[in-house]
């Protein structure tokens, strides 16, 4: 990701008298005309770096290898910190990079940025593609908790149909969706009131607006301890059925990842080499749909409710296709 390799040069050029396009790319392990390119692209973005050319030349930052990186703006900043955050949260280099992005910045734009860092959760499954749409959501959301601005929302399901005002508190991503957690502001306050919390679909917010008016956390908030109870909160609703499923070694990841907090390894070497994992939904017929795509390389062993709804389904399926060729 260019955003990722940016920040890097950043890094380096901050830690260095100055440095060359070939000494960059040997450090990013990019080519050379790469390398001049990313770092063009800093100057012309407005970073304070400048070449000098011929025998011992190279690029330097103005005022010397301890720069706060003041070139930047507090847009450009919170925009390069957005796409770390949406691209990945659970990467231990790309937490690295966010961390290091977060000491590098003046001190006006720090807690912005760590505002941004620690409401942002993410846990995306394996070969997820990102939703254009949604992406540019988050941003918004995101863009509000940096600022501590509140955010008008017109949400499908709202009771009434007036657009509610709320403090943005947590976005973050669980299975395929994005979520927010957000809550009105208390009665003549701008802190938000933590006993009104509600959870929000990003997918199905139809309109956004972020507003002037401030709006802060209440004192004392804990952004990952309050996503950890929501999760857990859903997570309980949807797990009372179960299912064992043998599965294909090299497919267990990624079925752990599609189930989530929802699947559980009861044996990691079964007597036929097939790991055996313990998976939940909130009904029968939502459990057999949500492993009948897994038919070719995962099987239910218990129960059998599952197993007889798997091929009630499947039947179903040869029905409908089959009238088509008639």
């Amino acid at each position: 990701m260019r955003a990722d390799r940016l920040i890097q040069a950043l890094l380096l050029l901050q830690g260095r008298p100055q440095i060359t396009a070939a000494q960059l790319a040997s450090e990013l392990e990019i080519s050379v005309p790469t390398a001049r390119r990313d770092l063009e692209a800093l100057s012309m973005a407005g970073v304070p770096i400048y070449p000098t050319r011929g025998r011992g030349g190279g690029w330097r930052l103005i005022g010397g290898a301890r720069t706060d990186l003041t070139g930047l703006t507090e847009g450009e900043v919170t925009s390069v910190l957005i796409g770390l955050a949406q691209g990945g949260a659970g990467d231990p280099e790309r937490i690295a990079a966010v961390r290091k992005l977060i000491r590098a910045m003046p001190a006006p734009f720090r807690e912005g940025a760590e505002r941004v860092a620690s409401a942002t959760m993410q846990d995306v499954p394996w070969g997820q593609k990102k939703d254009a749409a949604v992406a540019a959501r988050v941003e918004q959301l995101q863009r509000a908790i940096a600022r501590q601005h509140r955010v008008r929302l017109d949400y499908e399901g709202s009771r009434g149909e007036e657009a509610v005002d709320l403090v943005p508190l947590v976005v973050g991503s669980r299975g395929v969706h994005w979520y927010l957690l957000a809550a009105p502001p208390g009665e003549g306050a701008d802190a938000a009131d933590e006993d009104r919390l509600r959870t929000y679909r990003v997918d199905r917010i139809r309109d956004l607006e972020i507003l002037a008016g401030r709006g802060a956390p209440p004192d004392g908030f804990d952004a990952s301890a309050v996503w950890t109870a929501m999760v857990a909160r859903v997570e309980d609703l949807r797990g009372t059925v179960r299912a064992v499923v043998s599965v294909q070694p090299w497919a267990m990841r990624a079925l752990r990842d599609q189930f989530g907090a929802q699947a559980r390894v009861i044996d990691a070497g079964a007597d036929d080499g097939h790991p055996l994992v313990e998976v939940h939904a909130h009904r029968v017929d939502a459990l057999a749909e949500q492993l009948a795509g897994w038919s070719s390389v995962a099987e239910v062993i218990e129960p059998v409710a599952v197993r007889a709804a798997l091929r009630a389904l499947g039947e179903r399926i040869v029905a409908q296709y089959a009238a088509e060729n008639t």
